[in-house]
């Protein structure tokens, strides 16, 4: 009797052993982790390189330089003459700085239901992505579309509003293995239309390009 319980005690601890599949354990931490581990050290990063501040810049100038909002009608994601002309303004801008990354929040108002304006949102974003595409701006240049849903009102109101159906676009960032920017001249991104003007104009102070992007003095 004895030997047979032993048997069976050990048939049992390697049928246990035998169900615990340790491929599918997690490493330490990974069930508080929603993905943003790692994103302080990139934070520093950017810093250090002058990268997230040149950004912050640039993403200042496109609002302040061209519409960034459009809007939609009730329950639509179509977009009519004047978002498409206000598109357009961006893809112009866009154009100028190849070397800049692009994001396109949908928005909704509270009417209906959450999940639904979510994917209306979705919807709203992914609609200027591809207007803008049409325009000649690269899809990898937009590379996150996010949707925002009814959660960030413009106008608090629980009816009908325009100006929370809407999709803005904003600058996130620079595109990365850029040889401009690898080459660290984040200044020289921003400030393009200053130097390029400077230029224009250093065959009236007999100033050279290269002697006004040198620096120095």
């Amino acid at each position: 009797m004895m030997i047979k319980r032993k048997h069976l005690l050990a048939i049992a601890a390697l049928t246990a052993l035998a169900a615990c599949d340790t491929s599918s354990y997690r490493e330490a931490g990974a069930v508080v982790d929603k993905g943003n581990f790692g994103a302080a050290t990139v934070n520093n990063a950017e810093i250090q390189t002058g990268e997230r501040s040149y950004v912050i810049e640039l993403a200042g100038r496109f609002a302040e330089e061209v519409p960034s909002t459009v809007n939609f009608a009730f329950d639509s994601a179509s977009l009519d003459a004047q978002a498409r002309t206000i598109l357009r303004e961006q893809a112009v801008w866009i154009k100028q700085f190849p070397e800049v990354r692009f994001r396109v929040y949908g928005h909704t108002d509270a009417v209906g239901s959450s999940s639904y304006n979510y994917n209306l949102g979705l919807r709203r974003a992914k609609a200027v992505v591809r207007y803008l595409g049409s325009q000649g701006i690269g899809r990898d240049r937009l590379e996150a579309i996010v949707s925002e849903g009814e959660t960030q009102p413009l106008i608090v109101t629980q009816g009908r509003e325009m100006r929370n159906r809407r999709t803005v676009t904003e600058v996130s960032g620079f595109v990365e293995r850029h040889p401009t920017i690898m080459d660290g001249k984040y200044a020289q991104v921003i400030y393009r239309e200053y130097v390029e003007s400077a230029t224009a104009e250093s065959g009236l102070t007999g100033i050279s390009s290269a002697d006004y992007q040198s620096g120095g003095g």
